[in-house]
């Protein structure tokens, strides 16, 4: 493999790698801020309780992808200057602004909130989460504006060797990112609803003795993880119809495609511009799951009415097992949307192989090695200690328990 292939294997695996916890952090935001509405309306304890337990999920999650997320800016400081210097003006802006963002927004709120507790005001206090949900959507959005510049270039002019941003709104309104926003937003709901539910079947099936506490869990996750799936696939559906017309080369297929990569041959010369067969492949497994998620995720929601569902442990164990497929399926749709572009980094206009640094293949093999051992390394650690706080169940709350409680949580 040249440094152009390793180049591209390792931006692979970094933004899968790292798109696994933003999915779950974008998905699990709202939830937690519904959770903790209803304690500061109602007054239960309930809500309270399963807010800081799905809470500690979320700021474990929220760590391990600031950590990703600052490794894949290195990744791209390291492999794709040349990106950088002809269109550093309108793709590097908004990177800039959501890596500012994220660190002085998000990451300050959520650290009010964490230890908030038991010292703001309760209405204070959930404000501060909801500014830490509202910036989570806004860093996604800006994300998705840098990636919508590259799927459907706009608001530039050339100027030398390199593009110059001659209108921002074109830019921040691009229906390439837009349309994403509308694709990604409730797909992550998705993710995070049917993660939800899958811990508290798990709980289940073991026998938990905390049933208004996982019944409450469930019912919220299969639901909102149910009705995003219609969103997910609407969105996504518009998204392809805009592919088919606007990028004919991703799809790989039919005479618009074989006309377009004709006219690009002629006009940047001899290449193969058409995507790799695989990717109408992968485009048509996410939309099975998806599908099936319809078909199937209704039975459960039939079944939540007067604790029916808790009783019946294959559901349950269908309902644990499955909890990978949500984040297969956005892994699959971030695949197709950046692989189908190539050989493009910015359609039409410039080829991938121009956008990689001047380096030599040893070098971009050994940041392959090193990016990626890093990125499993945080998965695994990350995912393992999720998995035992999900195990653990409410009995393991630490967040707001020293603050919060008038004595130490040793001494109960």
């Amino acid at each position: 493999m040249d440094a152009l292939d390793l180049a591209r294997l390792e931006f692979g695996i970094t933004t899968s790698l790292h798109f696994l916890f933003v999915a779950l952090t974008l998905g699990l935001a709202p939830l937690i801020a519904f959770l903790q509405t209803l304690w500061v309306v109602r007054g239960n304890p309930l809500h309270e309780r399963l807010t800081k337990f799905w809470g500690q999920i979320y700021i474990v999650n929220y760590g391990l992808g600031i950590v990703s997320g600052l490794l894949l800016e290195f990744q791209f400081a390291l492999n794709w200057s040349g990106l950088t210097h002809f269109a550093g003006e309108l793709f590097g802006a908004p990177m800039a602004m959501e890596t500012l963002y994220a660190f002085f927004v998000e990451s300050t709120f959520l650290g009010l909130w964490i230890f908030g507790w038991g010292r703001l005001p309760k209405v204070a206090h959930l404000l501060t989460f909801y500014v830490v949900a509202l910036a989570a959507i806004g860093s996604a959005y800006l994300i998705v504006v840098a990636n919508g510049f590259l799927q459907n270039p706009v608001g530039f002019e050339r100027a030398g060797d390199a593009l110059r941003l001659v209108d921002a709104g074109a830019v921040f309104a691009n229906p390439a990112a837009l349309l994403a926003v509308g694709h990604i937003l409730p797909a992550a709901l998705m993710v995070g609803g049917f993660f939800m539910a899958g811990v508290s079947a798990w709980h289940f099936r073991r026998g938990t003795g905390e049933i208004a506490f996982f019944r409450l869990s469930m019912r919220l996750g299969l639901t909102v993880g149910y009705v995003a799936t219609f969103f997910t696939i609407g969105f996504g559906d518009a998204s392809v119809l805009w592919v088919v017309r606007n990028q004919p080369t991703k799809l790989a297929g039919g005479a618009e495609a074989v006309e377009a990569a004709r006219r690009m041959a002629a006009e940047h010369g001899p290449g193969d511009y058409l995507a790799p067969a695989w990717v109408p492949i992968a485009l048509t497994v996410m939309l099975s799951v998806a599908y099936l998620y319809v078909l199937f995720a209704l039975i459960p929601i039939v079944l939540l009415g007067r604790g029916r569902i808790e009783r019946r442990r294959l559901l349950l164990g269908i309902g644990v097992w499955t909890i990978p497929l949500p984040f297969l399926t956005v892994i699959l749709g971030w695949m197709v949307r950046e692989v189908g572009r190539q050989p493009w980094v910015i359609y039409d206009v410039l080829p991938t192989s121009q956008a990689v640094s001047d380096v030599g293949a040893a070098s971009v093999l050994a940041s392959l090695v090193i990016f990626t051992s890093l990125y499993v390394t945080l998965v695994v650690v990350g995912y393992l200690l999720i998995a035992r706080i999900a195990r653990r169940g409410p009995e393991s709350l630490v967040l707001g328990g020293v603050l919060a409680d008038p004595e130490p949580v040793g001494g109960r």
